[in-house]
C-alpha cells in the first residue's frame, strides 16, 4: 500500500497580511514534489487571503486548513468558527487536538466531538496526538496516544478515511523543545499507532491507508532521514513552515530518492 506523502504547515498565531502574501506567494510558485499533498494552516483571519493567493497563482496542490473548528451548529458561540462557515468558502481541512490547545484545557472528549462534527460536515481532519516528556520517561507513550485516539472512536467515528494523524510529542515541539525525536523513536511510535488502528474496530484497511505524520522540530536537515522510515507518511511542521526551508521539507521524499 502506497500512502501519498503529506506535509502540513501550522502557522500558529503568527503573520500579517504582508507576511502571508510573501510566505504563501513564495510557496505557490515553488518547485514542489507533485507527489506530495500540502496543507497550510494560517490564523483564521488569513485563511481566505491564503486561499486567494493560491487561486490567483493557479496552484491546486496546496490546500488551506483552519487551526480549529467548533462542534456546534452556527449560533451563539462567540469567538468560534463553524464547519459550515469553513465549507461555504472552500476550506476543506481543519487541524484538531494540537497540544497547545490540549494544554489550554481542551479535553480528549471535546476534541473527539470536534472531530466527529468536522467529518460529518465534510471536512478532512489533521488529528494531533502526543505525550509529554514525563509521560515518555514513564513509558506511557502508547497509553497516551491510544487514549487520545480512542476518544474519537468512542464519539462514534468508525471511518477514518478522512483523518490524517499527526504524532507530535510535546517534548519535541515549540520554542521549549528538548530535541526532535530520532527517526527510530518516531518510527517505533508510528508503528504502534498503526497497530492500534488495526485493532480499533475501524474500516478494514484503516491501518494501511491512514497517513501518520511526524511533527516535532522537523527541519530541512532531518526531514530526509525521517521520511525514509516506512511508517512516517509526512510531517506537520510549525516554525519551519514560515521559512524557505519548508520547500525542502515538502520535497523530502524527492530529495531522498535522489540520494
Amino acid at each position: 500500500m502506497t500512502r501519498q506523502f503529506f506535509v502540513g504547515g501550522n502557522f500558529k498565531m503568527t503573520g500579517s497580511k504582508a507576511a502571508i502574501d510573501q510566505i504563501v506567494g513564495n510557496l505557490a510558485k515553488a518547485d514542489l514534489d507533485p507527489n506530495t499533498a500540502v496543507v497550510i494552516a494560517p490564523s483564521s483571519i488569513y485563511l481566505f487571503q491564503a486561499q486567494s493567493i493560491l487561486a490567483a497563482a493557479g496552484n491546486t496542490q496546496i490546500q488551506v486548513a483552519s487551526q480549529n473548528v467548533y462542534h456546534e451548529k452556527p449560533g451563539a458561540h462567540t469567538g468560534e468558527i463553524s464547519v459550515e462557515q469553513l465549507k461555504q468558502d472552500g476550506i476543506h481541512w481543519t487541524l484538531l487536538g494540537h497540544s497547545e490547545r490540549r494544554q489550554a484545557g481542551e479535553s480528549d472528549e471535546l476534541i473527539a466531538k470536534k472531530t466527529k462534527a468536522a467529518l460529518e460536515g465534510g471536512l478532512n481532519v489533521i488529528l494531533c496526538i502526543g505525550e509529554s516528556a514525563d509521560e515518555r520517561r514513564d513509558n506511557k507513550t502508547e497509553e497516551v496516544n491510544a487514549r487520545q485516539l480512542q476518544a474519537v472512536v468512542d464519539a462514534g467515528v468508525k471511518d477514518w478515511t478522512n483523518i490524517v494523524i499527526a504524532y507530535e510529542p510535546i517534548w519535541a515541539i515549540g520554542a521549549k523543545a528538548l530535541r526532535a525525536a530520532t527517526p527510530q523513536e518516531a518510527q517505533d511510535t508510528h508503528a504502534s499507532i498503526r497497530k492500534w488502528l488495526a485493532t480499533a474496530g475501524l474500516q478494514p484497511d484503516a491501518a494501511e491507508t491512514t497517513r501518520i505524520l511526524y511533527g516535532g522540530s522537523v527541519n530541512a536537515a532531518n526531514s530526509t532521514t525521517l521520511a525514509a522510515e516506512k511508517d512516517i507518511d509526512g510531517f506537520l511542521v510549525g516554525g519551519a513552515s514560515l521559512k524557505p526551508e519548508f520547500v525542502d521539507i515538502i520535497n523530502a521524499r524527492r530529495r531522498l530518492s535522489s540520494q
